[in-house]
Order: structure tokens, then sequence, then C-alpha cells
């Protein structure tokens, strides 16, 4: 048993609710299990433990808190909102009676686990949506969304409780000008600004939750309050590895500025499309690429796969991260009348979802690095740049269709051939062919307006993320090489995913400027290691048969 200043196990609160266990505890208050001895139900009842050891003004703000806890949480009436029965007082303060969940907190669980499952934690991110827009429909804002205020019961029912810092529309505030109440990691960043909340503000502490519950941590705790705020305000979280199809959904409710996330209803049914293993196309409006340069932050990008990686501060607008690699539709890339409509590039950079290994240009599998003309001895990822520009790639453009080969001609005006068996992959906003739903894959990417003076510096750029961001990646080769008689660079690499095609894979990178200062194309393939002679093949004979657009602008 535990005593508390004269509180015990076994103490009876207003001659009906006798105390029992402790059942969890924060810098408010406690909550203890209870059962009510007049209609014979157990309850929680919430301590307010904080008012035991401040001045006088202080317990009076305290209380008047509470109060109010108790007065937003009776205004929503939803069956995702733990209900409160009653509020009485004792030894000088109040404590609220509330509804009792059987079951763990949401903290607690992922504590436990380490990680909940995507499809999991889609689904809870649904309950406590609903919850919060039963809260907004009331005119109450929670401002205290996080996993300890998420509760699990066993019966798989979600319930949000805590609405101790709740703010009703109407009333005055409780709170002193500049104090900030909540936990700060999950804090939005205009309320740590001193920004007035709105719903927008509890949606993103819906998404702070949503990533510390499939990562296992909180993105933006540092080693004090100050750096924490910091975080909150001026960096964005390292990619969700194991967020899967939620990946871009979490992307999306973190977004800094309050008018660039999805409202409650698009968040939905992002979340339902997460739940049920779909990537939420959705969510690309609201992550949406941006040229960035000097301080500016890195941007999010979403992939086939759902999953999101963070551009390094080099990378052009149009470069999308992720698993199985990563090429964005960019919304806001300039483009010229005779443009491609949609404007793709070679993904730079990589992250992993899940443990899935995002690769690096666009979505195509492919080939092996020893057979056929590869070049001679890889140097490793940190190895000095070949001398001077080698000519193995610069083969002739063939019209020859080989045998169980078939010529395509895109609507972005490029042509190529391509095995018999290969498709288009549909419902993609990238350029991807693939036999097999993307084992075996080959990805085509434009950047009409290139950041970099060469695409050796690019790589160079790409590879720089990439190798620490890819399980056991290896660089095979990279290095300058003569393309169509333009400047352009090869490279290829491994690396182990674990993801959506899980084990070794093998990716190979054909890039080239068709003129000074671009555009650049990308052709880059993956598939499996074993396959790699195989891969090298097909990735050679579909060079051999590329036509870029005849007209780029």
């Amino acid at each position: 048993m535990e005593h508390v200043q004269g509180t015990d196990a076994g103490t009876l609160l207003a001659g009906r609710y006798r105390l029992g266990d402790v059942l969890g505890r924060g810098g408010m208050g406690k909550v203890w299990r209870a059962e009510d001895e007049v209609l014979h139900r157990t309850v929680a009842v919430k301590e307010l433990t904080a008012g035991l050891y401040v001045a006088e003004a202080d317990r009076a703000v305290l209380h008047a808190r509470t109060q109010k806890e108790a007065r937003a949480a009776a205004r929503i009436t939803h069956p995702g909102v733990v209900t409160v029965h009653d509020v009485i007082e004792y030894d000088n303060r109040p404590w609220i009676v509330m509804q009792y969940v059987d079951g763990p907190s949401l903290a607690d669980a992922t504590k436990e686990s380490g990680e909940i499952e995507p499809r999991e934690a889609a689904r809870i991110g649904l309950h406590v949506l609903s919850a919060l827009r039963a809260a907004h429909d009331a005119g109450v804002l929670h401002r205290d969304v996080k996993p300890g205020n998420v509760l699990l019961a066993r019966d798989g029912q979600v319930l949000l409780t805590d609405f101790g810092i709740a703010a009703i529309e109407g009333d005055s505030t409780i709170t002193r000008t500049g104090e900030l109440v909540g936990s700060i990691d999950y804090l939005a960043p205009e309320r740590v600004r001193g920004g007035d909340p709105g719903p927008a503000s509890d949606l993103w502490s819906l998404g702070a939750t949503l990533y510390t519950a499939v990562e296992g941590s909180s993105p933006f705790r540092r080693t004090s309050p100050i750096s924490t705020m910091q975080a909150v305000v001026t960096e964005e979280p390292p990619p969700p590895l194991h967020g899967g199809a939620l990946a871009p959904v979490i992307t999306a409710l973190l977004r800094k500025d309050p008018a660039d996330r999805p409202s409650a209803q698009e968040t939905e049914r992002m979340l339902l499309d997460a739940m049920e293993g779909r990537r939420p196309r959705a969510a690309q409006a609201h992550v949406p690429t941006q040229r960035v340069s000097g301080d500016d932050l890195r941007d999010y990008c979403s992939t086939p796969d759902g999953s999101t990686a963070r551009l390094p501060q080099s990378q052009p607008q149009w470069q999308s991260p992720p698993p199985v690699v990563p090429y964005a539709s960019a919304p806001n890339a300039r483009r010229g009348p005779g443009r491609w409509r949609t404007v793709l590039l070679v993904v730079a950079v990589a992250a992993l979802i899940g443990g899935a290994a995002g690769l690096v240009a666009m979505k195509a599998e492919g080939g092996g690095a020893t057979s056929g003309g590869s070049a001679g001895p890889a140097p490793s990822a940190s190895g000095d740049r070949t001398d001077g520009p080698t000519e193995r790639d610069d083969e002739p453009v063939s019209n020859e269709v080989p045998d169980g080969w078939k010529r395509i001609t895109a609507p972005e005006g490029f042509s190529l051939a391509v095995p018999e068996g290969w498709e288009r992959l549909t419902g993609s906003e990238q350029i991807d062919y693939t036999p097999d739903g993307g084992a075996h894959s080959l990805r085509i990417s434009l950047d009409p307006q290139p950041d970099f003076d060469n695409s050796y510096a690019h790589m160079r750029s790409i590879e720089k993320d990439l190798s620490v961001r890819l399980p056991a990646y290896d660089r095979l080769t990279l290095e300058e090489n003569v393309f169509r008689d333009r400047s352009g660079s090869r490279w290829e690499f491994t690396w182990v995913e674990s993801k959506d095609h899980p084990g070794p894979r093998h990716g190979i990178d054909q890039m080239y400027f068709a003129e000074a200062g671009g555009p650049e194309y990308a052709l880059y393939m993956t598939g499996p290691e074993a396959d790699q002679a195989e891969t090298r093949r097909i990735f050679e004979t579909m060079l051999r048969s590329w036509e870029p657009p005849e007209q780029m602008g």
C-alpha cells in the first residue's frame, strides 16, 4: 500500500469511493483504482497531488483547473472519451471520479512492445480522432494529447482521457501569461511560440503520439525542456522508419504551420486507408516538396509505399525520400509550356520505414554490379572519385526491340523498351515499370532545372545521406561517365531491405544532363541481389533503347 499525505489505499472518499491501488501518476496528480460502494462498480479517481506542495494562490489555480477538466469532459458525449462521474472534495482538494478503463495506456503499451504495428496504430488514431472531433464540436480543445492520455481497453476500445488543461470556448484562461502546460514534446509549434491553439493543434499532438507509437520514442524529446521546445518549433522529426502506410499521415499532421495540416475529416480518410494497409494518397497534398537552401529546414516527401524521408538541405525540390526509392511529384516545381506535367526526380534520399530500405533514384529493381560490362573494383562508400569519365555506358541508341520485349512511348514523351509482362505501376505518382509489384522495377525520373552542376555531384550528395540510412549499405561503384555524348554518372550499390521486398537488394542508377544546366534524367533499376546478372542485362538493354522527350520546353 502507498501512503501520500494522509491518503492511503483503503481511504473512503465522500462516504462511497474506497481507494485501491495506484494506476498511474504524473506531474499534476495520480490516479487510483477505487470501488464505488453505492453503485458497486470499479471507478478511477484522480487525485490532485500537486496542490499539496504549492502556495495557496497556486493551489487555487490548480483546483480551478480540476473543476475545468470535469466541466470540459462532461460537455463531451462520446464513447471514446472517458466519462466523468463525479467531482468531490477531500482533504481540502478536489478529486475527479471517472470511468475505469481495464487496460494500459498507449505509453505503457509502447514501452512494453517497443513499437505498435502501423495498422493497429492507425486504428488507435481513428478512435482518438473521433473523440477529438466530438470535443471540438463541443467547443473543447484537449491540448494535452499524448500516449499517456490514450487508454487501450482490453476489449479493443480506445479512450481519450485527462482534459485537465482543456480550453472551453468562452472561458477565461486559467493559466498565467506565458505559462506552458502539457507535455512539451507533444505541444504543437504554435503553442510553444505562444500562439492561440485550435483544433489543428490537437491534430499535431495526435501526429506526435502516433509517431511515438510506431517508433517507440518521442520525435522531439531532447535533453532539456528548452532544447525540446526548440526542436518542436525548428526541427523536422526523423523519418518514421516503422510507419508503413501510416508514415505520410504522421508527416502531414506534423507540419509546422497549422494551415498546412489536414483537416479532421481528411485525417480520418487517411487513417482509414492506413488501417487497411493502403497508402493514403491524399497525404501527398500536405507534404509538398520544396526547394531548400541556406538555413531552410529540410522537408519530407512521401513514397509509393507510404513511407517518408527527410531531404538534405542540398537536395532539389523534386526529390522525394523513403523506402523503396523515391521520386515524388513536385506540385510547385517550375515548369515551362513544354515540360512534363508531373516533374519527377531521381530521389536522393532514402529512408527506411519499418526497416525497409529507401532507395535512391527511381523505383526500379535491378541489376548486379559485377556481370556484363561492369567497372573494376568498387570503391568504398567514402572512396575517392574515379579519375576522369568512363565511356562504358555511352552506347548508341538502339531502336531494335529484342525478342520478348516491347517499346513503350509514355504520356510524358519519352520512349524505351521493356520486357514483355512489365507494365507501368498503376496508382503511383512515380513513373515505375514492374512485372511483379515492385520486387523488380524500373523508374524513370527527370529534373528540368537541377540544383547541381553535374550529375556526379548530385549522386555524391544523395549517397552521403543514403549511406547512413540504408541497412548494410555498400557502394559497388560511383563514378563519372559519358552517356549519349553527355556528362553523366553511374552508381551501383547494395543494401538489405526488411519491409516490402525483404532480403539483399541491388540498385543501379544512370544519371545524365541532357545539356549544360539541365534537364537531368535518372534511369534506375533495383531487384534482388540474387538476380543481379539478369537485372543488369535488362538495365543495359533499356539504356540502349532510351529516347528522351524531343522537347522539354
